[in-house]
């Protein structure tokens, strides 16, 4: 569920067609929704700190068109399925609100001088890692690779997915230190591989089954 609620003007928000498509809704259909929603607001009297609770967006399609959308916050997700019942809306609105809660909690988080200082840290060893990651480039093209620069991106998508993030700077404390934990075990696992003269694709494998049985001991002893 990481990927429900995310960051916009240091905002956390959930976009308007996630929204229509966890309730079952028409996309277009919650657009009239929110539009509907934002002339009544408009219509109030409102306190003078008011803040927006809808924000106009655009996003690419699968065409590569640009199509509206509206990102909503906490406040703006509640006005919305206000009037949304059943079993199945009910659990949605309780993910969400955890999401939110969740989201929250992390913005908070991030206004702390443990929080900048971990992060600090973390960039560290993302930058041995990175650096790294560049050499095990230049092995795999040596190797025949036509592929290697993927690499980057490749070994990322490994540690997030270990670590349980989607984005670095919406990761809390805890998640940045196992963050850090796994690059630090990625660069070894990939020094360790390229001195031994393995196959690339080996290398990852190693990382791989390393990084899996470090995440089952870890949860087996949490």
């Amino acid at each position: 569920m990481n990927d429900l609620i995310q960051s916009f003007r240091n905002v956390p928000v959930v976009s308007s067609r996630r929204v229509a498509q966890d309730f079952g809704k028409q996309h277009p259909h919650v657009l009239e929704k929110i539009r509907f929603l934002t002339i009544e607001i408009s219509t109030v009297k409102l306190p003078q700190d008011f803040k927006p609770i809808f924000y106009e967006h655009t996003y690419i399609n699968s065409r590569g068109q640009k199509q509206p959308e509206i990102l909503m916050n906490r406040d703006g997700f509640t006005e919305l399925v206000s009037n949304l019942n059943g079993k199945k809306a009910r659990e949605w609105k309780r993910k969400y609100n955890a999401a939110f809660n969740r989201m929250e909690k992390v913005f908070t988080e991030k206004q702390t001088e443990a929080w900048l200082e971990t992060r600090k840290a973390g960039k560290l060893t993302r930058r041995s890692e990175t650096d790294v990651i560049k050499q095990l480039i230049e092995y795999a093209k040596s190797q025949g690779s036509t592929h290697a620069d993927m690499l980057y991106v490749t070994y990322s998508k490994l540690a997030n997915k270990i670590a349980g993030v989607s984005k670095r700077d919406l990761a809390n404390i805890k998640q940045l230190n196992i963050l850090d934990e796994i690059e630090s075990m990625i660069f070894h696992v990939i020094e360790l591989g390229m001195a031994s003269g393995k196959h690339y694709k080996e290398i990852y494998q190693d990382c791989k089954r390393r990084l899996e049985w470090w995440q089952d001991c870890t949860f087996r002893l949490t």
